[in-house]
């Protein structure tokens, strides 16, 4: 797929669903802005560059001055802050934004988080704007931020993609552009991996000595070598958890006693690091191998890199080194094998980096719900759902359990522009498929843990996979066809109440939409006929209604029970939901189609 293709196919997907949000013209529709927007900075943080976003729209003015935001994430900690700001032109053609466009546009994100800073917002923004509790955030808790970012989202191409660091009330703020360019790298193989090019020679002075194992009939060539703790701390400044994408964990901070013993290590003795480390495993598209200054064999250049084993020694190094300047990393380093990946089937490389990482991973234990798209649960509802037909006998459903295999497959089976256009909007339409994150949002709510769902989507997914493994014996029991329709039942009711609610309330409307199907299935989950959604495709207007009636209920809960906390993060706690769930709703209508005589 070309650029001016994959530009296409992005604006026709995102117009759809604009359409599809709107049911009358005097609606407040979802902007194409704002679904531009939204679908950056969820593929952003799936693949690690930023934590789960909220798309909120603010512009105004500070004196003569424009301030903008389009959308944030946060981290859990609540000491990384990601600021998104979008300049989405809607063309079909493959444009050139000016450098002048995307500056003016993240200097007026510049200018949005200084006035939080000096308290200019919150003091005039309306409590109930979907942006009031990032300002009140930024205000109470600037000094505790420890980086942040702002990144320019666009549906053009950008000549520049990176600007100088501006500073904000004594803190360095970095800009970046993702330009469609740079979005289209990202996916057009589903390996977000692919962007990273890293030049040994730049970052640490000098080719790395190895040793090089070619494997001419294997599925990877290798090479030995040692990592300097330098290179590690600055590829994770740089990139963040874009390395650790393919690792089966994220950093669990320094409280571990193995990750307490690395930062001791390098503290009080950084020259015994490498005796001390069992080393790291990378994986990589490809490498050069060239000579060191002594002469030997070396790596200069790698691109591709994964680091499966060793996630937290990389971050270690970074956080040590941040939380305590003086430690010394240049006497560290780091034994490191690096695996150089031939091109195999997407599938079986997908599933030899599984098994690396999980059989690699054994300085932390590895969890039964650290573990993704892989299991046979997943893979077997993949399966169900590519012979399963709608009731039409023409449509049907796709499961995207891996990144970018719906692309795949509409291409692999479309052939030509015509077919693929007649599988894209007869056949498998977008609206038709569902991601592994979303699937855990849609389960959790309806298994009543509206809490989990709103804790994001990949947190939602660990958790949901722990739930499952909990019921039984520690295996998740494959999915038949009778449960899959059930599943795509579930899907089509959270999608139904999600349009509505997302063009009629202006803010919190992920969690008001996980409560309201959460409570949806405590009230009448009993008594629902799911076939009755499956055969119809989808909710009938009875139906929605009683839960739009709800959703009232849940917003005005959620807002009492607060108590002045921030309503996203209060949604995200147990307790929450036992207090809202505890509230007295209105009786379910008697001409509900989808349900049994009560």
């Amino acid at each position: 797929m070309e650029l001016s293709e994959f530009l296409i196919e992005l604006q026709t997907e995102i117009r759809a669903e604009v359409a599809s949000s709107a049911d009358s013209v005097d609606s407040n529709s979802a902007f194409p802005e704002a679904v531009f927007a939204e679908r950056v900075t969820n593929h952003m943080s799936d693949i690690g560059m930023t934590f789960d976003p909220t798309i909120c729209n603010y512009t105004a003015k500070d004196g003569s001055a424009v301030v903008r935001l389009n959308g944030y994430a946060l981290s859990d900690e609540l000491d990384e802050l990601d600021l998104f700001v979008s300049l989405y032109s809607g063309s079909d053609h493959v444009e050139t934004i000016p450098d002048s466009d995307t500056t003016k546009a993240a200097l007026q994100c510049v200018r949005f988080l200084d006035a939080c800073v000096r308290g200019k917002l919150s003091s005039k923004m309306d409590p109930s704007h979907e942006a009031f509790e990032l300002v009140a955030t930024i205000e109470a808790t600037y000094e505790e931020l420890d980086q942040i970012r702002i990144f320019v989202l666009t549906d053009r191409r950008a000549k520049t993609k990176t600007f100088q660091d501006r500073d904000v009330q004594g803190k360095t703020i970095k800009l970046q552009v993702v330009d469609i360019e740079r979005l289209f790298n990202h996916l057009q193989e589903g390996r977000p991996r692919d962007e990273l090019v890293i030049s040994l020679e730049e970052i640490a002075g000098d080719a790395l000595p190895c040793v090089w194992v070619p494997n001419p009939t294997g599925e990877y060539d290798y090479a030995m070598t040692a990592m300097p703790g330098e290179t590690l701390r600055y590829l994770y400044d740089r990139y963040g958890q874009r390395i650790l994408e393919a690792n089966v964990r994220s950093f669990l901070q320094q409280t571990g006693k193995v990750n307490k013993g690395i930062r001791d290590t390098l503290r009080d003795q950084p020259e015994r690091f490498m005796a001390y480390n069992n080393g790291i495993v990378l994986i990589v598209d490809d490498l050069t191998i060239g000579k060191t200054r002594a002469g030997g064999p070396g790596i200069t250049w790698m691109s591709g890199l994964q680091i499966v084993n060793g996630g937290q020694t990389t971050a270690s190094m970074y956080f040590t080194k941040k939380k305590y300047p003086d430690t010394d990393l240049s006497q560290v380093m780091v034994p490191a094998k690096v695996l150089v990946l031939r091109s195999i089937d997407g599938a079986a490389e997908e599933a030899l980096v599984n098994d690396i990482s999980r059989y690699a991973n054994s300085q932390n234990a590895v969890r039964q719900s650290d573990l993704s798209a892989n299991q046979p649960f997943h893979v077997e509802l993949e399966k169900i759902a590519n012979t399963v037909y709608c009731p039409d006998g023409v449509g049907r459903w796709f499961y995207e359990r891996a990144t970018g295999s719906y692309k795949v497959l509409i291409e692999r089976e479309g052939k030509t522009p015509a077919g693929i256009k007649r599988l894209k909007t007869a056949i498998i339409p977008p609206s038709r498929k569902i991601i592994k994150t979303d699937l855990a949002k849609f389960e959790c709510a309806w298994m009543q843990r509206p809490d989990l769902v709103s804790l994001g989507g990949q947190k939602a997914f660990q958790a949901y996979m722990a739930l499952m493994t909990q019921q039984g014996d520690g295996t998740i029991p494959l999915p038949n066809i009778t449960e899959f329709k059930n599943i795509v039942a579930r899907a089509l009711l959270f999608k139904a109440i999600y349009k509505t609610i997302r063009r009629e309330y202006p803010a919190y409307q992920a969690n008001i939409t996980a409560y309201t199907v959460a409570i949806t299935s405590r009230l009448i989950g009993k008594h629902l006929h799911l076939d009755y959604i499956w055969k119809h495709q989808g909710v009938s207007r009875e139906l929605h209604d009683q839960m739009y009636i709800w959703s009232q209920e849940i917003s005005d809960y959620l807002h009492q029970t607060s108590r002045g906390r921030m309503i996203s993060e209060w949604a995200k706690k147990q307790e929450c939901w036992e207090v809202v769930s505890g509230k007295t709703y209105v009786p379910s209508s008697d001409n509900i189609p989808e349900l049994e005589n009560l």
